[in-house]
């Protein structure tokens, strides 16, 4: 038996692409308000600082508020994991294209300090880098990526380190 969900997530003719109701938003108010407005960083003070046209550089910051502060008085772990959430996944489908599947497949967060005030986190994925992804994956068909990266408090000073863990595979075409 196959369901509408199984097959929403599943390559279809034009290949690996958002759901619908994300290109719609993109189209209509484009990415970053699509972002801005998206429920979950709206709940917890995500805001995209910046997002370059190439998508090879992202900025996103959250500003501490009773809604996301816990009960010790620091940011709250779930919001911090959640800003860096889907990042390095959006930035390799975007430059990447359609005709690769990419997937979250794990992560980790570290939290190292009290997190309070305004958090940063800062997303980079260069030339180099995408095109070793590229190799690797016309090499192997396959790839599983590996980043890391730092959440920041005003001072500089480590919050907390993230991993990711993100699955690529270049599409079979019929």
């Amino acid at each position: 038996m196959t369901t509408d969900r199984k097959q929403r997530t599943r390559p279809d003719s034009e290949g690996f692409i958002p759901y619908f109701l994300w290109r719609w938003l993109e189209k209509l108010i484009g990415i970053r308000l699509t972002m801005t407005f998206y429920p979950p960083y709206l709940g917890a003070g995500v805001r995209l600082k910046k997002l370059s046209k190439e998508y090879d550089h992202i900025i996103v910051e959250m500003k501490q508020r009773f809604w996301n502060t816990n009960y010790v008085g620091v940011h709250f772990g779930g919001a911090l994991y959640a800003m860096c959430d889907p990042f390095y996944m959006f930035m390799l489908m975007k430059r990447l294209g359609p005709s690769y599947m990419v997937w979250d497949q794990a992560a980790s967060i570290e939290f190292l300090r009290p997190g309070k005030g305004t958090v940063v986190a800062e997303f980079r994925l260069s030339d180099e880098e995408l095109q070793r992804i590229k190799n690797t994956v016309e090499e192997q068909r396959k790839s599983t990526e590996e980043f890391e990266l730092d959440i920041l408090d005003s001072d500089k000073k480590v919050v907390a380190h993230v991993k990711k863990k993100i699955y690529v595979r270049k599409l079979r075409r019929t």
